[in-house]
């Protein structure tokens, strides 16, 4: 099995995808003889020619209605917004438009074959607009699929799943991640469910869920707490909407704890809505308060990124004050 990097395993999901349907088309700016800033569709364009992996103007809103405009005509567009920060000029048209699509036709028609990818999340000293993590904004809104990948056997799989889903999905990729995060990945075909959250460390003491980039460094901060004796469980929700509630909630009723930790700003990030959930699901069963590790609110900071950042030390004191209550 061959080891690939993030960024390559999406390449290779997107040539498979290619090669298998005709009607899969891939855009955004500089995605064309460039491969995209992040080099993620490189060659594409050489193997399928300039009819199906193209360069867009630098405008958001008309990538996501020109996609909106092929997808509803049976074509299977792949968008590229080159940073998750810039999909805001696109917000009216991927929430008015892409997620209701279906629902105001009454499913005569619909844009189901629309996948709009996004690098997002900081790490790699962007500052404000080159750092944000936008899922919650998009969490709000029926008629649409979140994705966020771990590591590159995530990203091929889910990718691959997302382009085939039959409703629309934006698929956040941890740019952090792109060529720091490698692994076996297999060259043949597969997909990986959507919806379906992964127990990828099981524990008895605390229940830690986060998904993207932060998988990481709840990793690290697991190795922390191991050494002192508390058994960590832990859980990859991959996918933010529609969510894996039943998952989570299993777990906390195993644990009494629950953790959740997001890049994205505290207030009103997604960590407070399966706080909100597990607290109606779990609350006779719950040995502590839930508690969120999260980005500060403010605007994402250029020279003060490490205290911005919930690291695996946050983590880790946050487990320790869980355990203490």
């Amino acid at each position: 099995m061959p080891t690939m990097n993030m960024l390559q395993a999406i390449n290779n999901a997107l040539d498979i995808a290619m090669a298998e349907d005709d009607k899969v088309l891939c855009f955004g700016e500089d995605v064309g003889g460039f491969g995209g800033v992040f080099r993620a569709t490189s060659h594409l364009q050489e193997k399928y020619g300039r009819s199906r992996c193209f360069n867009t103007p630098l405008v958001e809103q008309g990538i996501i209605g020109f996609a909106n405009g092929l997808a509803a005509q049976g074509s299977v567009p792949v968008a590229e917004i080159q940073f998750a920060d810039y999909i805001y000029p696109a917000f009216d048209q991927i929430v008015n438009e892409t997620a209701k699509f279906r629902y105001r036709s009454g499913d005569l028609f619909n844009v189901g074959g629309l996948t709009i990818r996004a690098p997002y999340g900081g790490g790699i000293a962007g500052g404000h607009y080159h750092s944000q993590s936008p899922e919650a904004y998009f969490a709000h809104t029926p008629g649409l699929k979140v994705v966020v990948p771990r590591d590159p056997y995530q990203a091929k799989g889910l990718l691959l799943a997302s382009i085939r889903d039959a409703d629309p999905v934006i698929f956040f990729e941890p740019k952090r991640l792109y060529r720091a995060s490698t692994g076996e990945v297999p060259e043949e075909d597969y997909q990986l469910p959507i919806g379906e959250a992964e127990v990828t460390r099981e524990g008895a003491d605390v229940t830690l869920v986060g998904w993207g980039a932060q998988m990481e460094v709840i990793e690290r901060a697991v190795e922390l707490a191991e050494k002192e004796g508390i058994s960590c469980e832990v859980i990859d929700l991959r996918t933010i909407l529609p969510w894996d509630e039943d998952s989570v909630v299993e777990s906390v009723l195993k644990t009494g704890r629950l953790l959740i930790t997001h890049e994205a700003p505290l207030t009103g990030g997604f960590a407070a809505e399966i706080a909100a959930t597990v607290q109606e699901r779990c609350f006779l069963y719950l040995e502590s308060p839930i508690a969120r590790v999260t980005g500060l609110d403010t605007p994402f900071p250029l020279t003060l990124e490490k205290e911005y950042l919930p690291d695996h030390l946050k983590i880790f004191e946050a487990i320790k004050a869980s355990l203490a209550f």
